[in-house]
């Protein structure tokens, strides 16, 4: 595993102990782009599909986790991160295994974000996370707003 991926999973799996119950994973950081995996066995619900818990929560941690690593690479230590909001959709269900696939944001909005941090110690970052069934269709998909602050 890379350095990047063992760092993400040991801070999880430290900070946030469901993480470990969930046995979520970091299956790739690369060209900018997180995948986050957990198993269907540990996150069943009572219709034997994923339970609509665990993919919100694998959601919104593959985006914080992409900030995290992201800053990491830009060299800031300094902020916490929060998920303020966001729409989180599940118009199918996942039958199996649980992939989170958090991609960059644009250049421009990361600059911008970036400046305002650097500058105010405050700023704001909309990420697109999804997670596709067994067939590529979209499953779930969560539009959030993520906050770092001094």
């Amino acid at each position: 595993m890379q350095a990047d991926c063992r760092y993400l999973e040991d801070l999880l799996h430290h900070d946030i102990p469901l993480t470990r119950a969930m046995q979520l994973t970091v299956h790739s950081w690369a060209d900018h782009q997180l995948r986050l995996a957990m198993p269907l066995a540990p996150n069943v619900n009572h219709t034997g599909t994923m339970f609509g818990g665990s993919l919100y929560s694998l959601s919104v941690l593959a985006g914080w986790g992409w900030l995290t690593l992201r800053l990491r690479e830009a060299g800031i230590t300094d902020g916490h991160i929060v998920i303020k909001g966001g729409q989180i959709d599940y118009p199918l269900p996942v039958e199996g295994d649980a992939v989170a696939v958090c991609a960059a944001p644009s250049e421009a909005d990361w600059a911008k974000f970036e400046k305002l941090y650097r500058r105010h110690g405050r700023a704001r970052l909309y990420l697109d996370i999804r997670i596709a069934n067994a067939a590529g269709e979209t499953a779930v998909q969560l539009h959030g707003e993520y906050v770092l602050h001094k």
